[in-house]
């Protein structure tokens, strides 16, 4: 019955004209953007497109400095209550921009860190807090250009920063990053118990098989951790139970 009323009912002269004068003008304004986007060159169209495409895939985000093409984070336990550690960065890197003259380096966690650091190329020149990660600036001593490569090998010692029965390892993927690895080298007498990886944005955790153990000619346990095209702005933490 609502539908059969509705239908015959009828609208005034008045009314009737002003919908004709809308419906007049929706068809106009569409002619007229019709008529200016196939008035542009087909080229630039798909120029646009394409750098649309662009962003689309970078995620939305900036080049940035430098994109990673291969990151290894290496942690070796020394005793087995957790008190000396010992980490070195293999990063080797591809310039994005011209004229890049310095590198940052960044920690956080338990205990002392950044003891005795060392890197090269290049030479720390200042340090500072922000937040709850310490940052080091490392002056590359020369300039680089859009386009050339750097091996960074890093190295630094930490003082009581695994005393606990749970322990973790992050790393933050503040660039574009190919393939990612971390290897934790576990003392002799303390091997670990249980392994996984979380993810901080997507809150995803996952645990890790025997495929990651590795045991070293010492008799001791390192656990190999391999992440091909890491997530963007993604913390992956590795955490293990000792």
């Amino acid at each position: 019955m609502f539908a059969e009323t509705y239908g015959h009912a009828r609208p005034d002269r008045d009314l009737t004209g002003i919908m004709e004068e809308q419906s007049k003008n929706q068809d106009s304004r569409f002619a007229n953007a019709l008529a200016l986007a196939l008035g542009l060159p087909w080229f630039e169209l798909v120029g646009n497109i394409w750098k649309v495409g662009r962003k689309l895939m970078r995620g939305l985000s900036s080049e940035g400095i430098y994109e990673v093409l291969d990151y290894e984070c290496r942690l070796e336990l020394h005793d087995e209550v957790g008190q000396r550690a010992t980490i070195q960065k293999l990063e080797r890197v591809r310039y994005l921009q011209d004229y890049v003259t310095t590198y940052q380096d960044q920690a956080w966690g338990d205990g002392e860190i950044f003891l005795d650091y060392e890197c090269s190329p290049g030479l720390p020149v200042d340090e500072y807090q922000l937040g709850h990660r310490t940052y080091k600036l490392i002056s590359l001593r020369e300039s680089k250009n859009r386009g050339d490569i750097d091996e960074f090998n890093i190295q630094w010692k930490m003082r009581d920063g695994f005393l606990k029965s749970t322990g973790f390892w992050g790393t933050a993927i503040n660039h574009r990053t190919r393939n990612l690895t971390v290897k934790v080298a576990f003392p002799k007498g303390r091997p670990p118990v249980r392994v996984s990886v979380f993810e901080t944005n997507l809150q995803r955790t996952r645990v890790l098989g025997l495929e990651t153990r590795r045991e070293l000619p010492d008799g001791r346990t390192a656990i190999v951790w391999t992440q091909p095209s890491p997530l963007l702005y993604e913390d992956y933490i590795l955490r293990w139970e000792w």
